[in-house]
């Protein structure tokens, strides 16, 4: 069923395990790349990776051919906050930080994520960039668990739960105009997740609901701008930006992070849902 004014859609318990099939086959594919991430290796050699584990787990990449989008993932080094499009002409280099976002379709339903990671030895300040985006990552996740729960989560809940770790963390700027999404049938739904602003506000946080959660950090401004190639986001300022990502989807008893292999129980705790296995007896 579909939610009015926002066109929200809801989702069935079984549908969310379809949901979860694809988020596996995400997962599988963000760690072949972060294992094959180093010095020398480009930036199209990773998506070669990625398409690969995709296609061979019998999905089929979302990004590529999305509105021309020419590649399976998108890799963003350094200053590139989001969409940067692979090429055999970008090679990693020692120091570097590389955002990388993949998604899948299997048997119709969509996951979508994100890592951010350091290429070899990488200034800790950079991977300190990556953690800080990851906390506030899982923060808006845990709030989200939390206000479906007891029945008073509003959508806002999560941008000002995501927002309040960052500013917690230090002066980091918090990239305007993106943000996390709806996803289920289609890889982009309503509705659209700020990864800031005041907590109450929004639609209400109900089982059903699937969202990806994506913050986007900077060391710097927050102000961005669109290459010329139409889709590469880069930092005004130069400054490194750091971009990470998971699927989730609220069920009656939790939340379920279907990009994560498990389920988010291990940053979540009690939070997840009965339907996730426990650690050590996932079955795949």
């Amino acid at each position: 069923m579909r939610r009015q004014q926002l066109d929200i859609q809801l989702k069935t318990p079984e549908q969310i395990e379809l949901m979860r099939g694809a988020g596996l086959v995400v997962a599988a594919a963000l760690d072949a790349m972060r294992a094959a991430v180093a010095p020398g290796v480009s930036t199209a050699d990773l998506d070669a990776i990625a398409e690969t584990v995709i296609r061979d787990a019998g999905a089929v990449p979302s990004f590529k051919g999305y509105h021309g989008f020419p590649a399976s993932i998108c890799a963003s080094v350094n200053e590139q906050v989001v969409h940067g499009i692979p090429a055999s002409t970008q090679v990693l280099r020692e120091g570097d930080l590389i955002s990388l976002d993949c998604g899948a379709i299997l048997n119709g339903w969509h996951g979508d994520s994100a890592i951010t990671v350091g290429v070899g030895e990488t200034a800790p300040e950079l991977l300190r960039l990556a953690e800080v985006a990851e906390d506030a990552m899982w923060a808006g996740i845990a709030a989200a668990a939390r206000g479906a729960a007891n029945g008073r989560g509003r959508l806002t809940d999560i941008s000002f739960n995501v927002e309040k770790t960052v500013r917690k963390a230090g002066r980091y700027g918090i990239v305007d105009g993106y943000g996390g999404h709806g996803i289920g049938t289609e890889m982009h739904q309503d509705p659209h997740v700020l990864n800031h602003g005041k907590p109450g506000k929004g639609p209400r946080l109900v089982p059903g609901l699937a969202l990806a959660i994506e913050p986007m950090i900077t060391m710097g401004s927050p102000r961005t701008q669109e290459l010329s190639d139409g889709w590469t986001v880069i930092t005004r300022d130069g400054s490194v930006a750091a971009h990470v990502e998971h699927t989730m989807a609220l069920l009656e008893d939790g939340v379920w992070v279907t990009t994560a292999v498990d389920g988010g129980r291990a940053r979540l705790g009690d939070l997840v849902t009965g339907r996730q296995p426990a650690v050590g007896s996932l079955a795949e």
